[in-house]
């Protein structure tokens, strides 16, 4: 059998944080005044709760970070060779760096941190409580990625043109705005593809300057129904409707004439809206056999992303992000078992 796949062929850039996830009680949720189950980024007062959560508790460390997550999916989906999959991040020089390093090559991914002494290595504390977990991220380290420190360097930037499909999730449209400018532009003048995801409605809204500038150079773009429905918004579409919506943001300016811009839109257990107006039903889930959704968006993406780079149909690249979100709903945290089963 021919060799479809090459070493990095797939290039990820993002925020890199470690997971650190514990089953803790209800005291400690009050303590830090958490929702059982929610999404917030750390303030002070959150400062103590991850020296006493790996102190306290049985904690499990995952290398996480949405692109990190989604590129080691697709590594997974992958299989063999490793280091299909290349990925470039800041982290601290510290323990927890350490351990990103090691869960990454576990992983086999060609992870390439810039690491710097300023700031700590990223964290995100998954408290579990029963089936609710809350999520509290301390960017540190991973908001300090530099363009002239580590994209530009040769050894660097060779790997980035080795790729033919890239994938940025919006998070990092806060860190580095002119890393993704670089990369996105390559992309656009060699003809190869590159994915953004919006990834959260505070990226559409307070971080749009920074999404517009990008926008035009992205071939793939993926969203859920609550960012979609913010990014209408702040686009002024005057519509609600995710086809409507999939197919305006298709139309948007594009420098790349040689490829029409491909929209994914998911809705959890609602149909994946494809641009132009195509709908996918997903798996169906007895819902007592969800543990948690918090990795699946990734997981979506590092499915499709894995059939991409293969040149696949994209109803093929849809079949394999649902396969792989059906697979990380029934584990904590954005794990996967030894083997995917998928074909």
């Amino acid at each position: 059998m021919t060799e479809i796949y090459t070493p990095n062929t797939l290039f990820g850039m993002g925020n890199p944080l470690l997971d650190i996830s514990a089953v803790v009680d209800k005291d400690f949720l009050d303590k830090y005044t958490l929702k059982p189950n929610d999404q917030i980024l750390a303030e002070d007062k959150h400062k103590a709760l991850f020296e006493e959560l790996v102190k306290t508790f049985k904690v499990e460390y995952h290398a996480g970070g949405a692109t990190q997550n989604s590129i080691k999916i697709a590594q997974w989906m992958i299989q063999e060779p490793h280091n299909v999959g290349t990925f470039f991040g800041c982290i601290g020089k510290d323990k927890f760096g350490e351990i990103l390093k090691q869960k990454a090559e576990e992983a086999h991914i060609d992870a390439h941190y810039y690491e710097q002494n300023e700031e700590p290595t990223g964290t995100c504390a998954a408290c579990i409580t029963g089936d609710n977990r809350s999520l509290v991220a301390n960017l540190a380290a991973a908001n300090c990625y530099k363009k002239d420190k580590h994209l530009d360097l040769e050894e660097n930037w060779k790997l980035v043109e080795k790729a033919k499909v890239y994938y940025i999730a919006g998070f990092f449209l806060t860190v580095s705005l002119e890393s993704i400018l670089k990369v996105a532009k390559h992309a656009s003048e060699n003809n190869k593809l590159f994915c953004l995801n919006l990834s959260a409605p505070f990226i559409c809204q307070f971080f749009k300057d920074n999404l517009m500038q990008v926008l035009p150079y992205v071939d793939v773009l993926f969203g859920n129904e609550t960012e979609a429905a913010a990014f209408a918004k702040e686009q002024d579409f005057q519509t609600e409707d995710l086809k409507e919506i999939a197919k305006k943001a298709q139309a948007l300016p594009k420098v790349n004439k040689e490829r029409k811009r491909i929209v994914v839109l998911t809705q959890g257990k609602d149909e994946t809206v494809m641009a132009l107006s195509k709908t996918f039903p997903v798996l169906k889930i007895d819902p007592k056999d969800i543990v948690d959704t918090n990795g699946a968006g990734d997981a979506f993406v590092g499915g499709f992303l894995s059939e991409l780079v293969q040149d696949k149909s994209l109803d093929q690249c849809v079949k394999a992000a649902h396969y792989a979100a059906n697979v990380i709903i029934r584990r904590a945290g954005c794990t996967f078992p030894e083997k995917p089963d998928f074909s």
